[in-house]
C-alpha cells in the first residue's frame, strides 16, 4: 500500500479520510472537483496574471448549487458542515480567487444575512443569492483598523425611516460589483449594526479596486467611501446588535479559510508528485532521490494533519460544540502548514516552478493572502492564547 501510495496523486488523501463521506457528500466533492478541472483550471493563470476576475465562471459556478453551504431553507443547499468543507477545499484546489469570491458570497454575505437576519430580510435575499443572481460582499475591515475591528469608526444615523452612513472600508472582496454588501457601522447609541446597502445606493462608491497585489489576483478587493449613504431601515439586519454577532458569522468562515488550505495543499502535493516522476535529472526521475522523497513526505505528513483538523472541526460544527478559539487554532495551523507544503512543492521544480503553467506559484503566493485575511495568523495566535491563559494580550 505505502508503495502505491508514494507514486500516486491519492497521496493527497493518504489516511483515505474521503472513503467516510455521505454519498451526498461525495456527489458535492466530485462535481465541484470536474467543474475545477474541466471549467476553472483551463482559464484561471490568464485570469490571474491580468489580475481580471473571472466573471464567466459565475453561471458555472451558481449550476453546482452550493452556495449557502450549510444554510436551511431559503433556496439553500442545507449540506452537512463537512459537506460545506469540502466545497471549499475543492474549489482552493482548483483556485484560491474563485475560492474567496465564493467565501465571501456564500459565507460572510449569506451567512451575516443566515444568522442574523429576519425572516423577511431572509426571505428577501438569500433564494436570490443562492442561485447567484445577486452577489454579495462583507465590509467590516477599515482602513486603520485591519485587525483591530473592536476601533469601528463608520458611522450610522438615523434619518427618518433611513440610515445614513459615513466612513471607509478596505480589502472588501466582491465589493466592486456586489449587488449587496453587509457594511458594518456604529449607531448614534454606540451598538453596532450591519446594514445591507445594495447596488446603486446614493453616497456609496466602491470603484476603487486595489491593485498590485501578489496572490489572490483574479479575485477584486475594494476600498469602499460612504459618504451620507442613505440605507432604508429595513436593511439593518435586525439580530446584529454588537461586534460578537460579526465575530458569530467569522468563526463560521474561518473554519472555511482552513479548509480552503487544504485544498491548496492537496493541489501542491499532487503537482510535487506528478513532476517529481516524470522529471529526470542526473539520468533518473528526480522522484529517486532522497532529498525530493523526505519533502514529498513532509509534505504528505502536513497534508494529513491539516486534513484532520478540518474532519474533526465539522464534527464539532455539527454538535454546535465548536468555539471560537477552536476555529482559530484550524486556521492558524493550516494557512501556516500549506504554505510550507507548497513552497516544498515549488522548490522541487526548480525553476519550473516560477511559471503559472505549474500552477504551485499561483497556489504558494495565494497562500500569504489566507494567511493575513479571516484575522490574520498573529491575531489568531493571540485569540488562541487568551483561551489558554485567560490573559488576554489585546490592548
Amino acid at each position: 500500500m505505502a508503495a502505491e501510495h508514494q507514486s500516486n496523486p491519492a497521496a493527497a488523501d493518504y489516511y483515505l479520510l474521503d472513503d467516510g463521506l455521505t454519498d451526498e457528500e461525495r456527489a458535492i466533492r466530485d462535481r465541484v472537483r470536474a467543474f475545477g478541472e474541466q471549467e476553472v483550471l483551463p482559464v484561471i493563470n490568464g485570469y490571474w496574471e491580468r489580475a481580471e476576475f473571472p466573471f464567466e465562471l459565475i453561471p458555472k459556478l451558481a449550476a453546482l448549487g452550493v452556495a449557502g453551504a450549510a444554510i436551511e431553507g431559503y433556496g439553500c443547499p442545507g449540506m452537512s458542515r463537512l459537506g460545506a468543507g469540502i466545497v471549499s477545499r475543492e474549489l482552493a484546489r482548483a483556485d484560491g480567487s474563485l475560492n474567496t469570491f465564493f467565501g465571501v458570497h456564500s459565507g460572510l454575505a449569506m451567512g451575516s444575512i443566515a444568522q442574523l437576519g429576519s425572516e423577511e430580510q431572509k426571505t428577501r435575499w438569500l433564494p436570490p443569492m443562492a442561485r447567484l443572481e445577486l452577489i454579495g460582499a462583507f465590509a467590516l475591515t477599515e482602513p486603520e483598523h485591519g485587525s483591530d475591528s473592536v476601533s469601528l469608526e463608520t458611522e450610522a444615523r438615523r434619518v427618518g425611516d433611513d440610515y445614513v452612513l459615513n466612513g471607509a472600508k478596505r480589502w472588501i472582496g466582491n465589493a466592486s460589483f456586489a449587488d449587496l454588501v453587509i457594511v458594518w457601522a456604529r449607531d448614534e447609541h454606540g451598538d453596532v449594526g450591519a446594514f445591507v446597502v445594495e447596488k446603486g445606493a446614493p453616497g456609496f462608491d466602491a470603484s476603487a479596486v486595489i491593485e498590485g497585489k501578489i496572490g489572490k489576483r483574479a479575485v477584486w478587493q475594494a476600498e469602499i467611501a460612504l459618504h451620507d449613504a442613505r440605507v432604508p431601515g429595513a436593511n439593518r439586519l435586525a439580530k446584529a446588535r454588537t461586534l460578537e454577532d460579526a465575530t458569530r458569522v467569522l468563526d463560521q468562515t474561518r473554519t472555511g479559510a482552513a479548509w480552503e488550505c487544504v485544498g491548496h495543499a492537496m493541489a501542491g502535493v499532487e503537482a510535487a508528485i506528478s513532476y517529481a516522476t516524470e522529471r529526470s535529472q542526473f539520468g533518473q526521475p528526480i522522484a529517486g532521490f532522497q532529498l525530493v522523497q523526505a519533502k514529498l513526505a513532509t509534505m504528505v505528513a502536513e497534508t494529513t494533519a491539516m486534513q484532520l483538523i478540518c474532519f474533526r472541526l465539522a464534527e464539532l460544527q455539527e454538535r454546535d460544540a465548536m468555539t471560537g478559539p477552536m476555529a482559530s487554532l484550524a486556521k492558524l495551523h493550516n494557512a501556516r502548514k500549506a504554505k510550507l507544503v507548497c513552497a516544498e512543492a515549488r522548490d522541487i521544480m526548480g525553476g519550473n516552478g516560477l511559471l503559472l503553467e505549474y500552477h504551485v506559484a499561483r497556489h504558494l503566493t495565494d497562500l500569504e493572502i489566507v494567511e493575513t485575511y479571516e484575522g490574520t495568523d498573529s491575531v489568531q495566535s493571540l485569540i488562541l492564547g487568551r483561551d489558554l491563559t485567560g490573559l488576554s494580550a489585546f490592548t
